[in-house]
């Protein structure tokens, strides 16, 4: 019988929100988070009820604004622009290097409110604060020779980001776009994460960072965060249909810009046999329950190697440990092991299951569907946002499933039987930040890799966003803009040359790295 489970020690979402109050009181009241527009916090905005995707227990909902509202705080940006981008770069280094300081100093608490309000297991959590902190830090150590020549943008940058990596991709990103010289807005992520920007927001603006931080839905504040004439850049990390729609304003305007869409990344097998290395892998790919940019969650396989993979993948696969990311056997132990928790809200876990079912009905085969029964649970607990892992053989044409990214613990299973199947399968979504194809020859993936339509395509072993002096971007749809990494991000937010054409993928050409 399954011991029964408590939360542990010192992890409430009230316990979370009590230190918040101590560490950052000008940011957080005992009812809401404010916004920070203007250089100071705002108490203005209509806060939006929200619950956490662990429990279903209420937290701290975005206070949005209207795109008045909006416009103004965009103006007050302009203004902090035009001072911070002649501030000495030792200054803005001195900074941003204070407030590296200040976010590992938080970094529990900062952790803690990712599992809160999105659902990552501790592990995750702590690996997203660092990877901002230690990302950044390589930046600032490293920052001259990237600024050689180069000047702040005309405007600042404003940055829309996905809910999933607040810190390690939309903190990290607006540090960096500081440390270059530009003030940086963000939009609080619609589905979660406003009291972690919050908390760190404030840690920034107390060192001087020029940074504004603003709720409201997309359609509302586009105008002002995209098409204003006083942005100078947009950053957006999302989906494809949402970054369409920024993608036709800033081609319209003219506009510097960085979009990261989706895209369906495959991991081929093709004349493979080193199975132990790929059951190893497995359980790997889903940290976080495949709410990553860089997932995997099709599988391209050559027909007479399937049962030979399903032998390696099916025993895998059935590790993994799912649950409320603090729940422990005793209130002391250290923080449970899991490989996910719950999808960020219960209609996105509600839209999985309905599109498995679907797919099932019009024919995708179910290799795999775990049960609750393992899962680690509080009694009695809303778990309406959780998903058990899925495995299909051969999702219909007519699935969402067999043409995007699910965004969920769902893995998809296509059988091909000749390199060009496997290349058009693997190339399904026109575009993708990631792939792997497996392969004993290397010959044979440098044949094929070329023609995988993915920025990153890795040899028998996943590719990952990446950190440091590593290159990010996309392909086809998966991006629109300027690439980013190293010192392409630095690159992206500052004017160069005149005549400068940055490596990217952009509606005129297309120039890789």
């Amino acid at each position: 019988m399954a011991p029964t489970l408590t939360l542990k020690t010192g992890t409430s979402w009230p316990d979370a929100w009590r230190r918040c109050l101590a560490v950052a009181p000008e940011a957080f009241r005992d009812d809401r988070v404010l916004n920070h527009w203007n250089g100071a916090w705002q108490h203005d905005g209509r806060v939006l009820p929200a619950v956490s995707p662990v429990d279903g227990s209420p937290i701290a909902g975005p206070p949005r604004l209207d795109g008045t509202t909006a416009h103004r705080a965009v103006c007050a940006a302009l203004d902090q622009h035009r001072a911070w981008r002649h501030l000495a770069l030792e200054e803005r280094r001195a900074r941003v290097a204070a407030t590296l300081d200040a976010l590992a100093e938080h970094r529990g608490l900062l952790a803690l409110l990712l599992v809160w309000e999105i659902g990552k297991p501790w592990r995750l959590a702590q690996a997203d604060v660092d990877r901002a902190v230690d990302g950044v830090r390589w930046y600032v150590d490293g920052i001259e020779p990237m600024l050689a020549g180069r000047a702040p943008l005309d405007g600042p940058v404003s940055n829309i980001a996905s809910w999933n990596y607040p810190m390690s991709v939309l903190v990290h990103a607006m540090l960096v776009q500081a440390l270059a010289g530009n003030a940086v807005i963000a939009k609080t992520p619609t589905d979660g994460g406003v009291a972690c920007l919050t908390l760190a927001c404030a840690l920034a603006a107390r060192e001087g960072i020029p940074v504004t931080l603003v709720s409201g839905s997309g359609g509302e504040l586009s105008q002002a965060l995209v098409r204003a004439p006083e942005i100078g850049c947009v950053s957006f990390v999302g989906g494809r249909d949402t970054g369409a729609a920024v993608a036709t304003a800033v081609a319209d305007l003219g506009k510097r810009h960085v979009l990261e869409q989706e895209g369906l990344n495959t991991w081929g097998i093709w004349n493979y046999s080193d199975w132990d290395a790929l059951t190893a892998v497995i359980p790997k790919l889903f940290d976080y329950g495949k709410q990553r940019c860089t997932a995997y969650p099709r599988f391209v396989v050559q027909r007479h190697l399937f049962d030979a993979f399903l032998a390696a993948y099916l025993p895998a696969v059935r590790t993994l440990s799912v649950g409320h990311p603090l729940a422990v056997e005793h209130s002391h132990d250290p923080y449970p092991e899991l490989d996910f928790g719950p999808v960020i809200n219960a209609a996105k876990a509600k839209e999985l299951r309905d599109q498995v079912a679907e797919a099932i009905e019009r024919g995708a085969v179910p290799l795999h569907r775990a049960t609750p029964d393992d899962a680690r649970f509080l009694p009695g607990q809303d778990t309406s946002a959780y998903v058990q892992p899925v495995t299909l053989l051969n999702p219909p044409s007519s699935s969402p499933l067999h043409h995007a990214e699910p965004f969920g613990p769902v893995d998809t299973i296509v059988l091909v039987d000749t390199e060009a199947e496997l290349l058009a399968a693997m190339n399904a979504s026109n575009g993708a930040l990631v792939a792997t194809l497996s392969t004993d020859d290397r010959a044979t993936y440098d044949r094929l890799a070329p023609h995988i339509r993915a920025f990153k395509v890795g040899h028998g072993t996943p590719r990952s966003r990446g950190d440091r002096d590593e290159l990010f971007g996309g392909l086809g749809a998966s991006w629109r803009g300027a690439f980013v990494g190293g010192d392409l991000l630095v690159r992206a937010v500052t004017r160069g040359p005149e005549g400068e054409r940055l490596p990217g993928n952009f509606p005129e050409y297309q120039l890789l790295p």
